[in-house]
């Protein structure tokens, strides 16, 4: 009987130090888990942030559009070598406004590589003006009166278009 108790407790004893074992394992892997699902939600915490920071690039870019304005039709080089003048001369003709204070434009220019032959189409020209009202009643004027007829050619001036929302942040 003495033997069977020996053999038992030393049985006991290694048992334990096995499960003593699997303590530290267990604490070890718990340890490991904390750490990850801590960078896991610090990853979630910039992502969100990145993806506020996107709508708000996004929206901020499309707030410093709102005053611009295409027009369309304008034979190319009949601008000549200042756009902006170009546009406040030919604008009020068109469109019968008498803009008070006078048209004010920030930057003005044509989209695209210059056109050499006559017979393609002309170039779109981009302008910024300086005052959001002003941009407001050209639109609506060539709303009213679409579009403008010249010498040979039609005028349409339009809002330019707000950028598309990408899927920048979600992993595209």
């Amino acid at each position: 009987m003495d033997t069977a108790i020996t053999s038992l407790m030393t049985e006991t004893k290694s048992m334990r130090l096995e499960i003593a074992g699997f303590q530290s394992r267990v604490t070890g892997v718990e340890h490991r888990m904390a750490t990850m699902e801590d960078h896991v939600h610090t990853d979630l915490d910039k992502d969100q942030e990145l993806l506020f920071f996107c709508s708000k690039l996004i929206d901020l870019e499309d707030m410093s559009r709102r005053d611009n304005i295409c027009l369309f039709g304008f034979p190319e080089h009949a601008e000549g070598i200042d756009t902006c003048s170009f546009l406040c001369s030919v604008l009020p003709k068109f469109t019968g406004i008498v803009f008070e204070p006078p048209l004010e434009f920030q930057r003005a220019h044509r989209l695209g590589p210059k056109r050499k032959d006559e017979t393609s189409k002309p170039c779109p020209i981009i302008a910024c003006l300086l005052r959001h009202e002003q941009v407001r009643k050209l639109l609506s004027a060539s709303r009213t009166h679409r579009p403008f007829k010249t010498a040979g050619s039609e005028i349409r001036i339009t809002a330019t278009s707000p950028r598309k929302p990408t899927n920048a942040g979600r992993g595209s």
